[in-house]
């Protein structure tokens, strides 16, 4: 498996696990908005979009898919700096995994090759965050080195159980 930029070359697989996520009535962590695009153009556009949306709360991003062989088997976002509501809440790092593609370790090792970009990059550590009854989560980040800090209040309402848990993981 390997981390690329989004391109072309993938319109299909990212519109279809687009879909897929809406029918299954998931999340899209990590997408980069992809549940507010109806066209893969648009969605390429990450930067202009995502500032529109966020304003000043915006932040930088940087987004890969993770290839197994052609397919997309997930996404995963590096957002630095951490802004107050990441770091309360979301953290640098979001990702999914494409629902037929769980639960076979593709989790855990595309957040391992995001922390080599990011480490090579020169950052010291990152912050992780998962709903508290997100188990496979919670372990993608402990088998990635994170150490627990603490448990917020999800006043956001950003997962399922109302608490969130925050992960450090030093580079």
């Amino acid at each position: 498996m390997e981390l690329q930029r989004p391109d072309k070359r993938h319109e299909k697989e990212v519109m279809a696990l687009r879909e897929l996520l809406f029918e299954r009535n998931e999340s899209f962590d990590g997408c980069g908005g992809l549940e507010d695009v109806s066209d893969y153009d648009s969605w390429l556009d990450f930067s202009g979009r995502l500032k529109k949306k966020y304003g000043v709360y915006y932040v930088p991003s940087d987004l890969y898919l993770a290839i197994e062989g052609d397919e997309v088997v997930g996404i995963i976002d590096y957002r630095h700096p951490l802004s107050p509501f990441l770091l309360q809440y979301g953290g640098n790092i979001g990702y999914s995994i494409h629902p037929e593609k769980r639960r076979m370790g593709y989790g855990s090792k595309m957040l391992s090759l995001l922390l080599d970009i990011i480490r090579e990059n020169g950052e010291k550590k990152v912050l992780i965050t998962c709903d508290k009854e997100n188990i496979a989560s919670r372990k993608t980040i402990i088998n990635n080195g994170g150490i627990k800090e603490n448990e917020v209040a999800d006043t956001e309402n950003l997962g399922k159980s109302g608490i969130i848990e925050r992960y450090w993981i030093s580079l």
